[in-house]
């Protein structure tokens, strides 16, 4: 009697000795695609939820044109520039309303000076980013380089330094702060301006060259005027030592923290003895694999340095989206407040968005 053999399956035909990583990395073929597709799909929910929390918290403190003007107008007048602006309806009607403005990319007017706030973000945004460039290129390097020595040199004095130095940039309030780098290098020593993006014969020329990108750094160097360049890059220390300095700190303990780990792995231990140099050691095998929690967590810090871009601003006269926001303040010009901050919440979800897709792609272990 002849004994039948069931047809062989895939799954027995499937090569044992083939290496199980990478039958389970062609299982996840497009692992990549998902996460950039998934990540994308959550900028929705996210910008909805920031916009949603800020216009209701807008109508928690009362009626925006009653808080703006209310008390330089009429009675007759208040009511006419209620129904005009459609604040005499439902708040649900107000907010649908609005969402679709949001939509169609309209973030509404200004009550003061009845200027869009698309135009405020074009007009001030470029010196806004060009803080915050600044400012992260402090902390990266002042955050990074010595959060590697903190770990080489662990639980030693200079170790201990760090870490309070790292504790104290971070607790230290940014308009603290930035008031006391003015007073020691501006009023006491003189080497630094005191405020603004330039000195006013610079400004002229930045502002009026054809095609001005807003950017001073970039209409500088287009002018090629050493002078001009140096003007503007002496203007920008103070900032950015101020707004860096807040996530100098966060930097170099997480740099500290990962590098710690990473130095006492086994293949930093098996890279050691075979004779490799300390310093390669650190700066290679040790230091790249703790890279990858710092792209992460960027797109977190550059939200922080949003913020902390109004206090800074203000501190030195930065004429950017902080500062305007700071005068809309105090103005109590909440649509103008509602309508930048619902913008700064879109930026921040985008970059966020990049920030995890350029870990992503550093770093595979993130996708999954």
């Amino acid at each position: 009697m002849t004994l039948s053999t069931p047809e062989a399956t895939p799954e027995l035909a499937t090569d044992p000795t083939k290496p199980q990583a990478q039958r389970r990395a062609r299982g996840q073929g497009g692992g990549l695609g998902r996460y950039i597709f998934v990540r994308f799909l959550l900028i929705f929910p996210t910008v909805f939820i920031l916009v949603t929390l800020v216009f209701f918290l807008m109508r928690v403190i009362g009626n925006p044109i009653t808080a703006s003007v209310g008390g330089r107008l009429t009675p007759s007048q208040l009511q006419e520039r209620l129904h005009s602006a459609g604040y005499d309806r439902p708040v649900l009607v107000q907010y649908l309303e609005y969402l679709g403005k949001i939509v169609r990319g309209d973030f509404g007017v200004t009550s003061t000076d009845n200027r869009p706030i698309t135009e405020i973000i074009v007009t001030y945004g470029g010196a806004t980013a060009e803080l915050v460039f600044y400012a992260l290129i402090v902390a990266l390097v002042l955050g990074i380089p010595l959060g590697m020595l903190a770990a080489y040199v662990r639980d030693k004095w200079p170790d201990v330094l760090f870490r309070a130095l790292a504790i104290l940039t971070y607790a230290t309030p940014v308009f603290f702060g930035g008031l006391l780098l003015k007073l020691v290098f501006s009023v006491w020593l003189g080497w630094l301006p005191l405020g603004d993006r330039a000195s006013t014969r610079v400004s002229l020329i930045l502002d009026n060259i054809p095609g001005a990108s807003g950017i001073y750094i970039i209409d500088a160097l287009r002018t090629g005027n050493a002078q001009v360049i140096g003007d503007v890059l002496s203007h920008a220390v103070l900032p950015a030592m101020t707004l860096g300095l807040l996530t100098a700190g966060i930097f170099l303990r997480l740099v500290r923290a990962n590098m710690i780990g990473t130095l006492g792995s086994e293949y930093v231990d098996a890279a050691r003895s075979r004779g490799v140099r300390e310093a390669r050691l650190v700066r290679t095998h040790a230091f790249r694999p703790a890279l990858v929690p710092i792209i992460t967590v960027m797109g977190l810090q550059i939200a922080m340095l949003l913020g902390g871009s109004v206090l800074t601003e203000t501190t030195f006269g930065w004429r950017g989206l902080g500062f305007e926001l700071n005068q809309y303040l105090s103005a109590r010009d909440f649509v103008a407040v509602q309508g930048i901050v619902a913008m700064l919440a879109v930026i921040v979800a985008v970059t966020n968005f990049v920030v995890d897709v350029v870990a992503a792609l550093i770093d595979p272990r993130v996708r999954f």
